[in-house]
């Protein structure tokens, strides 16, 4: 009599656990397909968009996320070059259906000052990383209101692009 108790006991547990255990489904940010972590440069550029210098303060590569807000929206994203570059953190407006984005005339959300960040876009798989591995690209130029160097060098804006990092060692 024991052993049908325990065996019938052990059934309901075993039955109870693979009930209780469903994966219950977690969407993605509504950002999701612009967000990332980004291995980018920043040229000096002319009005005419033409390379005036390369890599003007001689960072070369550097780290700079999108992601999404707390509101979850579909129209804006945070960028954010974490102190890399600039040092500049800022809600843009996002359209996911181009995937562009731009921010004019934006307070700074690092340190009192404002910029403007246009003609952006993320193109899915328009890079190739330096190991050969095809990635999403990013491209986009800004302007900062407390920035001298366009006038005092004779340029217009920085032009920040590269692609979605990888994590491979190859692509550094």
């Amino acid at each position: 009599m024991k052993k049908i108790f325990l065996y019938t006991a052990v059934l309901f547990s075993g039955l109870f656990f693979i009930t209780s255990c469903e994966k219950d489904e977690i969407g993605g940010a509504a950002t999701e397909a612009m967000a990332g972590e980004w291995y980018v440069t920043a040229d000096a550029i002319d009005a005419d968009g033409n390379i005036v210098y390369e890599d003007f303060f001689g960072i070369g590569h550097f780290h700079l996320d999108t992601y999404n807000t707390s509101a979850n929206s579909t129209t804006e994203m945070w960028i954010n070059d974490n102190g890399n570059f600039w040092e500049f953190k800022n809600k843009i407006d996002i359209d996911l259906s181009s995937m562009t984005f731009e921010a004019v005339d934006v307070q700074n959300e690092a340190y009192d000052s404002q910029l403007t960040i246009l003609d952006g876009k993320i193109l899915t798989g328009a890079a190739t990383t330096p190991s050969g591995s095809v990635a999403d690209s990013i491209v986009f130029t800004v302007l900062f209101n407390d920035d001298t160097y366009p006038t005092s060098y004779g340029f217009d804006r920085y032009r920040v692009a590269g692609f979605r990092y990888t994590g491979l060692t190859a692509d550094e």
